[in-house]
């Protein structure tokens, strides 16, 4: 099997990559417009392998598309590509609409066109898989409930609102012109290779340089923590056995407030790396309050028992065996994030658009 994976220099891309060619027998191709969150680097397991090639495009560029498909002929298409952080919408939806609306599109179409040229026995087995995030259902705020399958739509950001988007312009391409797609919604990832501005790498970084440790509002907001390793074994399963105009949930079962993060990468440092930057007593005393993101969401949660139920998928790593498998691979990989923080990234919070300030320390 040859599949198409756009956005595979990514942070999931590339697990998704790695975990393909290191544990299938498939053939992958790689499309990547290598944005500033693109990394081939974290692709050097794999990039000379004879069943990886790699192709820098832009999805919003139907003629290099048309070309891939052409050349490459694969049997599925795994969408990934997209601009990916809530915070970098707030400050500029306009990347967002044009990537993951008008590049989505963009993709169906091609895909469509190169897949009406298939003989009979290859539509029929011809799959476009859609990965998107479980933004898309909105805020839980108040209840005990769980995102599922048939959860109403309720973007909040225009990053959610972006990929809400895409994902009803998959299910019209399969209702209309019988394009055999499915979507998965994801809940929040963290592992090896992630970009910096996220979270989790990024308290990371900042509490090993002795920076303050930037957590909006209260830190009460709760997110289900799912390892990308894990979430790659999902996309994969769901790719090869899914069922063509299902939707299936990825979760990690992992409901954490940000702030137990946070706390709980200040104990595993504290563990891990004793000898603190000078002036820092304890790792808990960086954490600083700021002001919060507009239009935050206070809790997602995912129930995941459809794809357990029917694909046997199931998350491997608790959040207590992944955030330390995590942690130890950024102290073990400091050359991989040094390169990244070299780049235009410059170890900042994004998208809150009055200045941050510190409220409170956190306690003890």
């Amino acid at each position: 099997m040859k599949i198409l994976v756009t956005g595979g220099a990514g942070f999931i891309g590339s697990a998704v990559v790695r975990h393909i060619i290191s544990n299938t027998q498939d053939s992958v191709i790689n499309l990547d417009k290598l944005t500033y969150a693109g990394n081939l680097e974290s692709l050097s397991d794999v990039n000379s392998h004879e069943r990886y090639a790699f192709e820098q495009v832009d999805i919003c560029d139907r003629a290099e598309l048309d070309r891939v498909f052409l050349e490459h002929k694969p049997d599925a298409v795994m969408h990934l590509a997209a601009e990916s952080h809530v915070d970098r919408s707030i400050d500029g939806p306009a990347a967002f609409i044009e990537t993951n609306i008008v590049g989505t599109y963009t993709l169906l179409e091609a895909t469509r066109s190169y897949w009406n040229t298939l003989a009979d026995d290859k539509k029929q087995a011809f799959r476009f898989h859609h990965i998107s995030t479980d933004e898309v259902y909105g805020d839980l705020e108040g209840t005990d409930d769980l995102f599922t399958e048939t959860t109403s739509y309720e973007p909040s950001s225009p990053y959610s609102a972006s990929k809400a988007s895409s994902d009803h312009l998959v299910r019209a391409w399969l209702r209309t012109y019988g394009l055999p797609t499915m979507v998965t919604n994801c809940s929040n990832n963290y592992g090896p290779y992630h970009f910096p501005e996220k979270l989790i790498p990024l308290m990371i970084l900042n509490a090993l340089d002795g920076k303050p440790l930037p957590v909006y509002g209260n830190g009460m907001q709760i997110r289900d923590w799912l390892f990308v390793e894990d979430h790659a074994r999902a996309l994969y399963k769901v790719v090869t056995e899914g069922v063509v105009g299902e939707t299936y949930n990825i979760g990690g079962h992992n409901e954490k407030a940000n702030i137990d993060v946070v706390k709980t990468i200040c104990s595993l440092l504290e563990e891990l790396v004793p000898n603190k930057p000078e002036g820092v007593s304890q790792y808990l005393d960086l954490i600083t309050y700021v002001t919060d993101r507009p239009g935050h969401d206070v809790r997602y949660a995912i129930d995941a028992s459809k794809i357990e139920r029917e694909l046997g998928w199931k998350p491997e790593e608790t959040f207590e065996s992944g955030i330390r498998k995590t942690v130890e691979w950024y102290l073990d990989n400091k050359q991989w994030w040094s390169r990244v923080l070299d780049g235009s990234y410059a170890g900042e919070r994004l998208g809150v658009s009055s200045k941050s300030i510190e409220i409170e320390k956190a306690a003890k």
